[in-house]
């Protein structure tokens, strides 16, 4: 794509596949964090597994990651020049 020239309907739907498909892998990964983080509030069960603090630093990387899945989807930045 060079200039301003408008989008073709190819161009529209790859966009919006691509920000629906951030949108869903933002939320999971966001969520999985969530758990990884809460996991002793949510199912005491699995505490002992996951209450380690290395368990709790890959969490926030998973909320960060998870964030940044979701501002790209909403930012729909995906067809800029090279």
């Amino acid at each position: 794509m060079q200039g301003n020239q408008p989008l073709t309907n190819r161009e529209k739907n790859m966009i919006l596949m691509k920000s629906i498909m951030d949108y869903g892998m933002g939320t999971l990964w966001f969520s999985m964090g969530i758990f990884i983080i809460f996991v002793k509030n949510i199912k005491p069960d699995l505490q002992y597994q996951f209450d380690d603090p290395m368990m709790k630093i890959f969490g926030g990387i998973c909320i960060i990651y998870g964030s940044f899945r979701i501002y790209r989807g909403y930012k729909k930045n995906y067809l800029r020049e090279r």
